[in-house]
């Protein structure tokens, strides 16, 4: 199906978010080509993004994964990996389903592994997150989030609570990376969009874990801001040991999704929000898991980045509210604001 994104209409509202995107976090230059690989939920964001890349003079090709597969893509369309060999840039932005996981991984590994290139990952991208978390200045997201690492490089336990419950511990050790996301992304680690974030794989964690924000993958679309159900999580070592919620349905496919393979129910990230411009809970993880605060996921600890030695098939994001956050004593966030 031909799709003109040239002289699609789109909200000027869009502009600010599209231009932090394309001039600012991918840092796209006239010589360069982008892959934009898109949902056909995002054709009126997808147009602004256009008009910003036609505004800089860049070639590009976009993909809209409906043309090429019906939902849920098992497996990224090979016309698509053969464009962004192309490419010295790509953008991913299409909601999650069930099952597409895997060709989202498949996605990163070739950024990270096969063909080197700065690429913004958009998963459940809406107008709402464009005109919130994509129009922060991110050169200030970016210097908060180099103090913060600085910090957690140095320290060897971090010790975090809510009000809702939330306390852990987790110790870190020299041997695992941290890794900084502030969305100016480079061809060293692809980056979400919007990005603001500091992460590694911890050592251990213990404690409970409330998750009085959101959960990630399928399921945050699924349940959205779990405020009023939250969801009760005990872990020693590493591991659930315990699950609790009101919500029944949630619990069951949390333990379901948390039960795929034998690291899926193991802390696999540990991380700090820092987009200034998230100031709230909006039932999206992809804006959510920004906001100042300690997010956790279980799964995955993307090892070819944190140098964690196991992996898992799945990950999933698990946010809180309004942190007390200690490194190694000293109180750098009290109820999600920083104290730096």
């Amino acid at each position: 199906m031909k799709r003109d994104f040239a002289s699609m209409p789109f909200d000027p509202a869009l502009e600010k978010g599209a231009y932090n995107a394309i001039h600012v976090c991918l840092r796209l230059q006239p010589e360069e080509r982008i892959t934009l690989i898109i949902g056909e939920e995002n054709l009126e964001i997808t147009a602004a993004f256009v008009a910003q890349i036609r505004e800089i003079g860049a070639n590009y090709r976009v993909f809209v994964l409906e043309d090429y597969q019906k939902r849920p893509c098992l497996s990224l369309p090979k016309e698509i990996l053969e464009d962004m060999k192309n490419s010295q840039v790509s953008l991913f932005a299409a909601d999650p389903k069930p099952g597409e996981l895997k060709m989202r991984m498949e996605i990163t590994g070739f950024v990270n592994h096969v063909h080197k290139l700065r690429h913004g990952h958009a998963v459940s991208l809406t107008k709402e997150i464009m005109l919130q978390g994509m129009t922060a200045d991110y050169l200030a997201v970016d210097d908060l989030s180099s103090r913060v690492i600085e910090k957690a490089r140095q320290t060897e336990k971090i010790h975090a609570k809510t009000q809702a419950g939330t306390d852990i511990e987790a110790t870190f050790i020299p041997e695992l990376n941290w890794v900084k996301t502030s969305g100016i992304i480079t061809t060293k680690k692809w980056g979400n969009l919007p990005g603001g974030e500091i992460f590694t794989s911890s050592h251990r964690v213990d404690g409970q874990f409330v998750v009085d924000g959101v959960v990630g993958d399928y399921l945050c679309a699924k349940y959205g801001d779990l405020q009023t159900f939250p969801l009760f999580i005990d872990i020693e070592d590493s591991r659930i040991r315990n699950l609790q919620c009101e919500n029944k349905e949630l619990l069951t496919d949390f333990k379901r999704y948390t039960s795929v393979d034998e690291n899926s129910d193991r802390v696999g990230e540990f991380a700090i929000g820092t987009n200034l411009a998230v100031t709230d809970i909006i039932g999206n993880i992809l804006q959510d898991e920004k906001i100042p605060g300690i997010h956790i996921a279980f799964g995955d600890p993307y090892p070819h980045h944190t140098g964690q030695t196991w992996h898992s098939s799945t990950h999933i994001d698990c946010v809180g509210r309004d942190f007390d956050i200690w490194l190694d004593g000293e109180k750098i966030m009290n109820e999600g604001e920083f104290l730096l």
